[in-house]
């Protein structure tokens, strides 16, 4: 049993405070934030994201967890300072906007001495080594995180793997924090050099998006030929070396991880022939082409968009594939209402947002769901959706 320690978690959205929230049951967790209202949430025993078992463990659970925005007390005696704020993807630079990491890192590094501090965030390949010898240390390493939206706390729970980016000893004793949290036995517990840590993060979450994209692409071909996508995708994962999985149709990926990692990952290429990788970063864009082309064959005068979350339990809009169809289809001239339940606001990117559900169905000629609900059975024959299994 790994004795309990102090770690500093800065950033409490899903990677933060899932991390939190699971390390503070063996040992004393500070949040850091820059949010006032965050760090009072997380006091108050509230989650600051959509997440089931992250609300029930806050409540339920004696934790020893308590936010900050003290970073100055937050990081002097820690012995483990780990870093999830977010990098979003730049275009202008073709690359993550590493600043808010680069910031916490040179502060944990001025104010704490002797604590390792392990990245989160995902970076680009090749980013902590630059860190290491900016600051010549290898106090930094990277450790990437495999969560879903909505999920984040049962997948740090039962873990598919730990990849931890170093060798030394410390390193392991990090990884054996979260084999004593975790609820999984036996977890496969990889130590490699953060370099290619960051590139297994990218490239995991690219072939995430390369499966989404070929099956999102073999619907495609269904569609335009009247074929049935849902007996041929059967069909197809049949196949055990394909398996089942990830194979519902969609209007393409999105959310927090998927297009900023591919696009990073495509960046990262600069000086290697590729084309694959590129061919996962156009799909998605033909992808909602299509779809947008699908719904504007059947002539609407007003499309209700239903839900602009990527995903059921998800709380999050960010880079959702429902707002790239909304936007095209918008581009055509035609009014669109929005069914978005968690949006306190009455217009949205210039569309009306209605707050009633049966005025949204009675206005709406088309209604577009990315995934089908019980709330819409009603309406069945008005619904565009292309969502076959019911799963997200």
């Amino acid at each position: 049993m790994v004795d309990s320690v102090k770690l500093t978690i800065v950033g409490s959205g899903y990677v933060g405070l899932s991390l939190a929230v699971l390390l503070a049951q063996h040992n004393d967790v500070t949040l850091l934030d820059i949010d006032g209202s965050q760090v009072d949430k997380v006091n108050s025993k509230q989650s600051t994201v959509v997440d089931k078992e992250i609300e029930s463990f806050l409540t339920k659970k004696e934790l020893s967890l308590f936010a900050t925005l003290d970073k100055q007390g937050a990081y002097k005696d820690a012995s483990f300072i780990v870093v999830a704020t977010p990098t979003n993807y730049d275009p202008e630079t073709n690359r993550f906007d590493t600043s808010s990491v680069d910031s916490v890192v040179d502060d944990a590094l001025s104010i704490n001495t002797k604590a390792l501090i392990v990245i989160k965030s995902t970076i680009p390949v090749g980013h902590t080594k630059r860190l290491q010898q900016k600051h010549q240390t290898n106090r930094v390493i990277f450790s990437p995180e495999f969560l879903r939206e909505g999920q984040a706390l049962k997948d740090n729970l039962y873990p598919s793997r730990i990849v931890v980016g170093s060798q030394l000893d410390v390193a392991k004793e990090f990884a054996g924090l979260l084999v004593q949290s975790a609820m999984k036995d036996d977890i496969e517990t990889l130590f490699i050099r953060s370099t290619e840590a960051e590139a297994v993060k990218l490239f995991a979450n690219t072939f995430l998006a390369m499966r989404v994209s070929f099956f999102n692409e073999l619907d495609s071909y269904a569609l335009a030929h009247d074929l049935d996508t849902k007996s041929i995708i059967k069909g197809v994962c049949l196949d055990q070396r394909i398996g089942d999985g990830y194979n519902n149709p969609s209007f393409g990926y999105g959310g927090y991880c998927l297009p900023k990692d591919t696009k990073q990952l495509l960046a990262n290429y600069e000086q290697v022939p590729q084309n694959l990788i590129q061919a996962i970063v156009s799909s998605n864009i033909t992808r909602k082409d299509f779809v947008a082309e699908e719904i504007l064959k059947l002539k609407p005068k007003i499309v209700g968009f239903y839900r602009l979350v990527m995903k059921a339990g998800s709380d999050n809009f960010r880079s959702s594939a429902i707002q790239g169809i909304m936007k095209r289809i918008k581009a055509k001239g035609i009014e669109v209402v929005i069914y978005e339940p968690t949006l306190h606001e009455e217009i949205f990117f210039g569309s009306r947002v209605l707050g009633n559900i049966d005025e949204f169905k009675r206005k709406s000629d088309i209604i577009v769901a990315n995934r089908r609900s019980d709330a819409l059975e009603d309406v069945h024959a008005k619904c565009f959706s292309r969502d076959l299994f019911g799963d997200n």
